[in-house]
C-alpha cells in the first residue's frame, strides 16, 4: 500500500513538472502564447513598442522581467522587433533564426534567453 501512495505522489509531482515547464518554454518566442507576465495594456504597448521599432518603451515595459533585456539592446533591437513580426505573420523558422542569431533561446534560459 505504502509503495502505491508514494509512486502516485511521485507520477502525479513528475507530471505537474513536466506541465509546467512546457507552460513555461511555450511562451518563449510566441507572441500567440501569454506569459506570466501578461496583461491587455502591457501586451497592446509592447505591440506597438515593436511596430515603432521602440527600444526605449520596451526597455521599460522589460524592468524587472526577464533576461532578454541583458541580450537584446537598442542596436540589436531592430531584428528582434522583426523576429515578433515574423512570428506573428506565422513565420515561426525565420523568427527562430533571428533570435538564435541574437543569443536568444540557447540552452534553454540558461545562455541569455
Amino acid at each position: 500500500m505504502k509503495k502505491t501512495t508514494i509512486g502516485m505522489v511521485a507520477g502525479t509531482l513528475a507530471l505537474a513538472a513536466m506541465l509546467t515547464a512546457k507552460t513555461v518554454e511555450a511562451y518563449r518566442g510566441d507572441p500567440n502564447v501569454q506569459g506570466p507576465n501578461y496583461s491587455q495594456e502591457r501586451h497592446e504597448a509592447m505591440i506597438q513598442a515593436f511596430a515603432d521599432n521602440d527600444y526605449n518603451t520596451w526597455k521599460e515595459l522589460m524592468a524587472g522581467k526577464g533576461r532578454v533585456k541583458d541580450v537584446v539592446n537598442e542596436t540589436n533591437f531592430s531584428r528582434f522587433a522583426e523576429a515578433h513580426r515574423l512570428a506573428l505573420a506565422g513565420k515561426t523558422d525565420e523568427a527562430k533564426q533571428i533570435r538564435a542569431e541574437l543569443g536568444l533561446g540557447m540552452g534553454n534560459g540558461r545562455n541569455g534567453r
